[in-house]
C-alpha cells in the first residue's frame, strides 16, 4: 500500500503517518523510510539478486544501487581503498617518514585525549614499532593543556630528541606550536580530519580531508581511517625502497583494523563507503581478540558475544575517554598498546572505575543542565540553539552532558563549565544540517570566543563569562534557520511492522547483512503495532525495562535507554497494561549462554484498545 497522499489541493505527494502516529510521545510523526521510489526500488533488488522482501527495502532506504548491491552486502577494503596519494599532502607525508624510518630517527606522536586520538596514536605507535622504532608519545591533559599541541608539550619531546613530530586528529589549527616545533629543529606531519582554514599550520604535510583545497572526498574519515592510510602509503614506499627484506617482515596492516573500527565508531562518523569496510573488517578482527589491551577492555566492560557496533560506541568507547575525562590522559592509548596481560588487565580496570566516577559526575551535571534548559527554552521552545553553563562543572564530562542535551531537546546544544577565573570550557553537538564547527570558526573569527573548533557535529569553545550572551546569540542567529528547518523535517523513519512472534533470530540475522549500522547508516527501525505494555520497571542506569505482549499471546522483552525522566521513560510506565505502538531495533541479547531477541525502543505512540 502507498504511503503517499496528494494534497487536497493538487500539487506534490506528503507522507501519511505510519500507523497514523502525527505525533509520538517523543513530539515525532512516524513516516515509511520508503516513498513511492523507494518501494519500487526495493522490488527491483528482490528480482534482480533475489534477496528477502525485507533486506530489499533497508537496502532501498539507505540508497543502496540496483547494480552496487552484492558490493554493499560484502564492503570490500580491496574495492573500497583509495590510493593514499588522493590525499593532499599525503606524498610528502609518507617520503617524510620513510625519510625518518630509515634513519631511525626519534619520532613523537601527539594525539588527542579521545577515542579517535588514542586509536590513531595506537595505530601509528604499533606500526612504528614493528618498523623497529619506539615513538614518544604525548596526549594532553584536558583540563591542564587543553585539546592540541602546545609549546610546553612541543619543548619537552624536543628536548628528549624528537626530530619528527607527527600529531593525530589535532594540529590543523595549532600554527604556534607547530612554528614552536620548527623553531627547536622539529619537522611536523599534521593528520587530521577537524575543519580547517584557509590559512594552515607550519608543517612538512598537513593530511587533512577538510583542508579547503584537498580534493580526495575521503572527508568522512575519523583521524584513525587517515592514520591507517598513511601506514599503507607508508609500507607501500619502504617495499619500494626495499625496506622489507629479510629478516625483516612486512606487518599485517589488517590486523590494526579493531582500532580503526573503535576509533571510527566511537567519533560517529558516518558508516558510508570506506568507513563501513573499516568497521565491517574491524569488527572480524575484534573478534579474534589479537589485541590484548582491547581484549581486556572487553573483558571489563562484560562484552558477551562477538563485538557489534554499538558494544564500541557505548561499552568500549566510553571506558577509553574515561582516562581522558577525569583521570589520566594516556591511559586509553597506554592499554591500546600494552601486550602484557596482566599490565593491561591492571589499565583496563582503572579505567572502568574512571567510567563509573565518570558516570556519576555526568548525572548531577545533567540534571543541572537540563533545569537550566528548560528553564531557558520555556513552553514556547523559540530557541533554535540550547547553551548551558555552570560554576564548578567537571570540563571532561560537557561533551556528554551536550550530547545528552542535543538528544532531549532535538537542537544543537553547548555545556560549558566555568572556572574560578571566569573562563569556561564547553563542548557542542549538532543535528544533522546545523553545521557546529563552521559557525564555532565564525564566532572565534568575530572574537566571541578565545579559541574554538570542530566538525559538523561537534565542537569544542573556551570562552569568557562576559562573552557568553554574545556567543549565545551569535550561533542562535547562524544556526538558527537551518534548525528550524531540520525539526520542521524531523520524523521517525520506519522500516517495517512486525509483531512479536516474527522477531527471531533469523530476522535479526537477515536485517544485519545490510550492516554494519551506525551514524550514515541508519539501525532499522521496526514498529510493533497494537501491543500491550505487560511489564515496565525502571532499571539501574536510568533505563526502562519492559516487556510486551501482542495480541496472539507472544511476548519480547525491551529496553529503553537513558530514558528515566524523559518522555519516553514516563510514557513506557504509564501505558503499563495499556495497548502502544512501539519502535525500536532489534537486537540479541545473551546472558549466561542463552540468546534471546529483544527492542531497543526509541520511541512510542498511544494505541486504541
Amino acid at each position: 500500500m502507498s504511503v503517499m497522499a496528494v494534497a487536497a489541493g493538487g500539487g506534490s505527494p506528503r507522507p501519511r503517518p505510519f500507523l497514523g502516529v502525527e505525533r509520538s510521545v517523543c513530539g515525532r510523526m512516524w513516516r515509511d523510510r520508503l516513498d513511492e521510489r523507494g518501494v519500487a526500488q526495493a522490488l527491483s533488488i528482490t528480482q534482480k539478486h533475489g534477496v528477502p522482501e525485507l533486506l530489499a527495502r533497508i537496502l532501498a532506504g539507505r540508497n543502496v544501487a540496483i547494480d552496487s548491491v552484492p558490493e554493499y552486502l560484502d564492503p570490500s577494503l580491496r574495492a573500497l581503498m583509495p590510493d593514499p596519494y588522493v590525499l593532499a599532502d599525503m606524498e610528502k607525508a609518507t617520503l617524510r617518514l620513510a625519510d625518518a624510518i630509515e634513519r631511525r630517527e626519534t619520532i613523537a606522536i601527539f594525539g588527542d585525549y579521545d577515542v579517535d586520538g588514542a586509536t590513531s596514536a595506537a595505530v601509528l605507535a604499533r606500526y612504528l614499532r614493528w618498523v623497529g622504532l619506539e615513538p614518544l608519545i604525548h596526549i594532553p591533559d584536558r583540563l591542564f593543556e587543553g585539546y592540541g599541541p602546545n609549546i610546553a608539550a612541543v619543548d619537552a619531546l624536543a628536548d628528549r630528541g624528537a626530530t619528527l613530530l607527527i600529531t593525530v586528529d589535532c594540529g590543523t589549527t595549532s600554527p604556534d606550536a607547530l612554528a614552536r616545533a620548527a623553531a627547536r629543529g622539529m619537522d611536523t606531519i599534521v593528520i587530521d580530519h577537524h575543519q580547517a582554514d584557509e590559512q594552515l599550520p607550519p608543517a612538512v604535510a598537513v593530511v587533512n580531508p577538510n583542508r579547503l583545497d584537498d580534493l580526495s572526498q575521503l572527508n568522512a574519515l575519523a583521524a584513525v581511517g587517515l592514520v591507517f592510510l598513511a601506514t599503507v602509503a607508508v609500507n607501500r614506499e619502504l617495499r619500494r625502497r626495499g625496506f622489507w627484506t629479510a629478516p625483516r617482515r612486512e606487518p599485517d596492516l589488517l590486523g590494526l583494523l579493531d582500532l580503526v573500527a573503535l576509533g571510527t565508531v566511537a567519533d560517529v562518523a558516518p558508516l558510508v563507503g570506506l568507513n563501513r569496510a573499516f568497521v565491517a573488517k574491524g569488527l572480524l578482527a575484534m573478534r579474534r581478540r589479537q589485541n590484548v589491551g582491547l581484549t581486556a577492555l572487553m573483558d571489563v566492560a562484560r562484552l558477551a558475544g562477538p563485538p557489534e557496533p554499538w558494544h564500541l560506541g557505548f561499552l568500549l568507547g566510553p571506558r577509553i575517554n574515561a582516562g581522558g575525562r577525569i583521570g589520566r590522559a594516556d591511559l586509553g592509548t597506554l592499554l591500546l598498546l600494552e601486550d602484557d596481560p596482566a599490565r593491561a588487565g591492571a589499565i583496563a580496570a582503572e579505567l572502568d572505575r574512571l567510567n563509573a566516577e565518570r558516570r556519576a559526575i555526568e548525572q548531577t551535571t545533567l540534571a543541572e543542565a537540563e533545569a537550566e534548559a528548560e528553564a531557558a527554552l520555556g513552553r514556547a521552545e523559540k530557541s533554535a540553539v540550547v547553551v548551558t553553563a555552570g560554576e564548578g562543572w567537571h570540563p571532561g564530562v560537557v561533551g556528554l552532558v551536550a550530547a545528552r542535551l542535543k538528544e532531549r531537546f532535538g537542537r544543537p546544544a553547548f555545556a560549558i563549565a566555568f572556572g574560578v577565573d571566569g573562563v569556561g570550557t564547553g563542548s557542542g553537538r549538532s543535528i544533522v544540517g546545523a553545521d557546529l564547527g563552521h559557525a564555532v570558526r565564525e564566532a572565534v573569527a568575530e572574537g566571541l570566543l578565545l579559541k574554538g573548533g570542530g566538525h559538523a557535529m561537534a565542537a569544542g569553545i573556551t570562552v569568557r563569562r562576559d562573552r557568553l550572551a554574545a556567543f549565545r546569540a551569535f550561533v542562535e542567529s547562524r544556526l538558527g534557520p537551518a534548525v528550524e528547518i531540520a525539526r520542521r523535517n524531523d520524523a521517525l523513519a520506519i522500516d517495517g511492522a512486525l509483531a512479536a512472534a516474527a522477531a527471531t533470530g533469523e530476522l535479526v540475522t537477515l536485517v544485519n547483512r545490510a550492516g554494519p549500522y551506525g551514524s550514515g547508516n541508519a539501525e532499522p527501525v521496526f514498529a510493533l503495532p497494537g501491543h500491550t505494555i505487560a511489564y515496565a520497571e525502571e532499571v539501574a542506569g536510568g533505563h526502562v525495562r519492559v516487556r510486551l505482549r501482542a495480541r496472539d499471546g507472544a511476548t519480547i522483552q525491551g529496553v529503553a535507554f537513558r530514558a528515566v525522566g524523559q518522555p519516553l521513560g514516563r510514557a513506557l510506565l504509564e501505558h503499563r497494561g495499556r495497548p502502544a505502538h512501539v519502535a525500536g531495533s532489534l537486537a540479541i541479547d545473551r546472558w549466561q549462554g542463552a540468546e534471546r531477541v529483544s527492542i531497543r525502543i526509541c520511541d512510542l505512540a498511544p494505541a486504541a484498545n
